[in-house]
């Protein structure tokens, strides 16, 4: 019998979230075969079997996180179906009758004519409560359903540790966030408490916008130009060894939503892109993230963000930086609004854009020629 444990997936990546199970218990595997798909904080990744066998037990649920090491599977690589699992079961069996005390972290005097049995009034068979008469008091004053507690002592007994622990639980309908949302969690403490964000706002006026642009393209093409117009905007930055580093090529992470949460893929090499290539990059990338399927590679590398958030609501906003990026380009929905123009009343299309940049890395004056730069691109007529 050989056991498989999580392996480390790289990249200092503690925990990860089960995504799919490939296999089931008594299913025979060949070596490298796909047995489960993990989530990391990076990207989906398929975990192949490290040795041929029959599967005796697996561990853990699709939705659970677990950590480097933890074990997932139990392989007998003759064949055999005798389940470690069972045998717990006959071993467990067997002591259950042994099993005295542990019956609470709390001291009590039970003597076992004081126990109180199902409900206060005529229980039926199918609906017995067995539980200690201070962990029904307490059940009370905590306003927990006994129905729905599990015993931890002998038999289901509930104990008081029981009530503590489900009064602790969160509300039904709260969750324990996985995957994107997770990331996302880490990803913005760690902003807020290093990034020195100051947002500057502007209006791109779209006088000469066709009825059918693609925005998202007409926001890459124009992220690409004021980023060759003000290249320090298009940068990292390490604030232990004091460090910037001013990039070249343009690798441009698109802020995608999806119900899994906030993903970034990054579309690098932007500014070497044609407009069919890009929207052909953002159907396939966008699709693969909705299968979640998407690499560890793909999110990696950007060298500044656009947050298109205006495709689903808002005008203006205060992006978040990611570091060690410097800054993000957020546009909000296109709106229309009255100008005067020669003294007379015009109406015209605006695109609201919202820049947040790190103070630490960029002067207001670079910030400012990024955005001015951005606009005037998003302004011109397409070709």
């Amino acid at each position: 019998m050989k056991t498989f444990n999580l392996p480390d997936l790289g990249e200092g990546l503690a925990e990860s979230e089960i995504v799919k199970w490939h296999i089931n218990v008594g299913d025979m595997v060949k070596l490298d075969q796909v047995v489960l798909t993990v989530e990391t904080a990076k990207a989906t990744v398929d975990v192949p079997a490290p040795y041929s066998g029959r599967i005796v037990s697996r561990h853990g649920e699709e939705g659970d996180i677990v950590n480097i090491g933890a074990l997932l599977l139990e392989i007998d690589e003759s064949g055999s179906l005798q389940s470690k699992t069972e045998q717990g079961a006959k071993s467990q069996t067997t002591d259950a009758a042994t099993v005295v005390g542990n019956v609470s972290q709390h001291a009590h005097n039970v003597n076992v004519d004081d126990f109180w049995i199902g409900g206060e009034h005529n229980p039926s068979p199918d609906n017995l409560v067995t539980a200690l008469p201070s962990a029904r008091l307490l059940a009370k004053k905590l306003g927990v359903d006994l129905n729905k507690v599990h015993g931890s002592g002998p038999d289901g007994l509930i104990v008081d540790n029981d009530i503590y622990h489900e009064a602790g639980k969160q509300r039904p309908g709260t969750e324990v966030l996985k995957g994107a949302r997770r990331t996302m969690v880490a990803a913005m403490a760690e902003s807020h408490h290093n990034v020195a964000a100051v947002t500057i706002t502007e209006e791109a006026i779209l006088d000469g916008w066709q009825q059918n642009e693609d925005v998202s393209i007409r926001l890459i093409q124009a992220i690409v130009h004021a980023c060759q117009e003000e290249p320090a905007m298009n940068a990292w930055f390490d604030a232990e060894t004091m460090t910037r580093c001013v990039h070249s090529t343009v690798n441009i992470g698109i802020a995608v939503d999806s119900r899994h949460g906030l993903y970034v893929p990054v579309l690098r090499h932007a500014d070497e892109y044609q407009p069919h290539d890009v929207r052909r990059w953002l159907d396939q990338t966008v699709q693969g993230i909705r299968e979640r399927k998407i690499g560890r590679e793909q999110l990696q590398h950007a060298t500044i963000t656009l947050s298109n958030f205006g495709a689903i609501a808002g005008i203006y906003a205060t992006p978040v930086v990611t570091p060690p990026q410097v800054a993000i380009v957020g546009a909000g929905r296109i709106i229309e609004k009255v100008v005067l123009r020669d003294g007379k009343a015009v109406a015209i299309k605006a695109m609201p854009l919202s820049i947040t940049f790190d103070h630490r890395a960029c002067t207001g004056g670079e910030a400012a020629r990024f955005t001015k730069a951005l606009t005037q691109h998003l302004a011109k007529a397409s070709k």
